[in-house]
């Protein structure tokens, strides 16, 4: 691996790129990896939920791509809109061990459509 200056930026990379580097295989090949010092913009937003969630804690929005983690992990809480395909919670937690279910669907969802931050 070949990094100069800034530990996390090598020889290629501009100086507005916060973190870099260049590794070498035993191949012959190189393997830039590049990684950005953005937020992640990819949570939830309460602002883009469907309207069929049911009010409170747990919701979905718009991002969901009805990969059906999330109502095989909580099938108390989460359903399929048929007609869009795509998810969102129809019944609140309710118990401990449905909360805890939610929390990880919310955990596990690929696309963080699932939110934890309503009212």
């Amino acid at each position: 691996m070949s990094l100069s200056g800034n530990p996390f930026r090598g020889p290629l990379a501009p100086a507005s790129t916060p973190y870099f580097f260049e590794m070498s295989l035993p191949c012959r090949s190189a393997v830039i990896i590049l990684c950005s010092n953005l937020e992640n913009n990819f949570m939830a937003d309460a602002a883009n939920k469907y309207s069929e969630n049911t009010p409170g804690k747990y919701y979905v929005d718009n991002q969901c791509i009805d990969c059906d983690l999330c109502r095989e992990t909580a099938p108390d809480n989460f359903k399929r809109n048929e007609d869009g395909g795509y998810s969102y919670v129809f019944k609140q937690p309710e118990s401990p061990e449905e909360e805890t279910r939610c929390k990880e669907a919310k955990e596990g969802c690929p696309v963080e459509a699932i939110g934890d931050n309503a009212a």
